[in-house]
């Protein structure tokens, strides 16, 4: 302990160990420094080992580095070639495609020559189609390219004289339609030459009776001697054609025909009648059938009823089923139905609107151009064009006294028709209570429209008139007298029973179903009257939706009076006349605008 304790003061002052402590750092600082330069040397000698003048200096020197350090030198640089030669090698090959290039390049030119050798021109003239209108030309700055091509002044010439591909064809289907109509009028004339003809012995005067003998002398020069010859040919005991013979023998009844009614005529015999028999064909044909004719809820489907199932004529199929509306049956054919509304539709119609403005022509255009499809069309013709039925037809359908003017131009065989109306508020309130949307105004504007068509469509065919009212009152009596009309006036096909059974008339005929016809009657009998049409028909109030003294009431009643007054000429006939005096819908002035 002693000892340690003569240690412990011997120590030197504190001031004298900050140099003893400065001696050991810097040894530790000159060695780190040592081993740093020698890791540089051992680094730099793995660098440049591919160098042989490179030696191991352990103690890390400057010199040995930079000697160490021997740099390699670069390879020398291809100089770039100065010549075109060096670029591309001039072979066969190559020489051929330049001159080919150098070829089309001045063909170009040569062609484009005639279009670019103009540089001065400063106005390019256009077409102007013969006119001095200048807002055609077309001004192009100088200098500018194909600005004139050769062979313009030709262009222009021949494109004045032919026009355009579209105008052309504009103009070829109005020569079309132009050629057409005056086929159809050609073909008209020679009808009304035939209704000449045939109309001979109307007035049994001198003058009638020269024609029948100038036309009977042209008959016998015409057949006899064909018919002379076909006779040598039977006793020769050839067997030859019976053509000419059977035309004969049908001109021999023509003139016999033609005859009796000359002496009808003289007895007295209606216009109606004679005319109805003038429009036959003449041969003794008869008509394969006839159509019926009427507005919508105007007792068509019963009539129709009545003749099929009573007589027994032929409707063909598919038909339109029995409805709430009409739980007898409709008897429509549904083709002829689609067809017609195919036909309205393409003119922007229906059967409730714009029928007014049908055009028939258009109709068969649309058809023979592929505008619409006919294929229900088809189907409907084939059985009404059918000439190897027995049984004559019935075709029914409200949409034909608008579109008939088509039907027959696609008919084969002229069709007898049966028309029929019903009192037009009657019709009106029937339509209103099935068709929400159909106001009075609009259904009496319909029974209009749909009568006045079928009156006017009609006016050269055999005809057979009757009423609803009529059909009611005594529906055995009254469908007798169509049939036997339709059979001995229009010479239709006979239909197969000649008398209607009672139980048919009973399964038709139901006075409950007459719902509008009670009402209009129950209104009547405490209404004032708004216009005595004479003859004993009479128009009265009726009940109306609109306020009594408005614009809409007043243009319904106005339409009531226009609608009353027909049905009154159709009571008396004179709405069947040839010159009876039609409402002008088109131009009618409503009071008030609809709304």
């Amino acid at each position: 302990q002693q000892h340690n304790y003569s240690r412990i003061k011997k120590t030197p002052p504190r001031h004298n160990n900050n140099n003893n402590k400065r001696q050991p750092l810097e040894k530790s600082f000159l060695s780190s420094l040592s081993r740093a330069l020698t890791n540089i040397d051992r680094h730099n000698n793995d660098y440049f080992s591919s160098s042989s003048d490179i030696t191991n200096n352990n103690n890390g020197t400057v010199e040995s580095i930079n000697k160490a350090y021997t740099p390699k030198q670069p390879k020398q640089l291809i100089r770039p070639p100065t010549t075109f030669k060096s670029y591309l090698n001039f072979t066969t090959l190559t020489i051929y495609s330049l001159l080919l290039f150098t070829s089309c390049y001045l063909l170009l030119l040569f062609c484009t020559l005639p279009m670019i050798s103009y540089s001065n021109i400063d106005t390019l003239p256009t077409d102007d189609d013969g006119t001095n209108n200048n807002n055609y030309h077309q001004h192009v700055q100088k200098g500018a390219s194909f600005q004139r091509i050769r062979g313009r002044r030709q262009y222009q010439h021949i494109k004045q004289q032919l026009g355009t591909l579209k105008d052309r064809a504009v103009q070829w289907e109005e020569l079309a339609k132009v050629s057409a109509q005056h086929e159809a009028e050609e073909l008209q004339e020679k009808e009304r030459s035939l209704l000449d003809k045939m109309t001979i012995g109307k007035r049994s005067n001198r003058e009638d009776v020269m024609r029948v003998s100038q036309l009977l002398d042209e008959v016998v020069e015409e057949f006899e001697g064909e018919v002379v010859e076909e006779q040598n040919h039977h006793e020769a005991g050839l067997v030859g054609s019976r053509g000419h013979d059977e035309h004969w023998v049908q001109s021999l009844e023509a003139w016999d025909q033609a005859v009796g009614i000359q002496a009808n005529d003289e007895e007295g015999e209606d216009d109606d009648e004679l005319g109805a028999m003038n429009n036959g064909d003449g041969n003794g044909n008869k008509r394969p059938g006839f159509i019926v004719l009427g507005m919508h809820r105007s007792g068509t489907s019963m009539l129709s009823g009545l003749l099929v199932e009573g007589f027994g004529y032929e409707t063909g199929g598919p038909l339109i089923m029995p409805n709430f509306d009409n739980e007898k049956g409709f008897y429509e054919r549904i083709d002829v139905v689609l067809q017609n509304d195919a036909f309205f539709q393409a003119q922007g119609m229906g059967w409730s609107y714009n029928v007014l403005n049908y055009d028939s022509e258009k109709a068969l255009r649309d058809k023979l151009q592929g505008m619409i499809n006919f294929d229900e069309g088809k189907r409907a013709l084939q059985f009404l064009n059918n000439h190897h039925k027995t049984l004559p037809y019935l075709q029914k359908d409200p949409r034909m006294c608008i579109a008939l003017p088509t039907w027959l131009k696609l008919l084969d065989d002229e069709p007898a028709i049966v028309f029929t109306y019903r009192h037009p508020l009657e019709v009106a309130m029937s339509l209103k209570k099935r068709e929400s949307s159909i106001t009075l105004e609009h259904g009496l504007r319909l029974w209009i429209v749909y009568n006045m068509r079928a009156i006017q469509n009609s006016a050269r065919l055999c005809r057979v008139f009757s009423t609803n009212e009529a059909v009611m009152k005594d529906p055995a009596r009254e469908v007798q007298r169509i049939k036997n009309q339709l059979t001995d006036t229009c010479n239709v096909i006979p239909p197969p029973k000649s008398l209607m059974p009672q139980e048919v008339v009973d399964s038709f005929i139901d006075p409950n179903l007459q719902h509008n016809s009670k009402e209009r009657r129950n209104e009547e009998k405490t209404s004032s009257i708004l216009k005595d049409f004479g003859d004993g028909c009479i128009a009265k109030e009726f009940d109306s939706e609109y306020e009594k003294g408005s614009d809409n009431y007043e243009a319904e009643t106005q339409i009531f009076l226009m609608a009353m007054q027909i049905f009154c000429d159709f009571e008396n006939g004179k709405a069947y006349e040839a010159d009876y005096e039609w409402p002008d819908l088109a131009h009618w002035q409503r009071p008030a605008r609809i709304n």
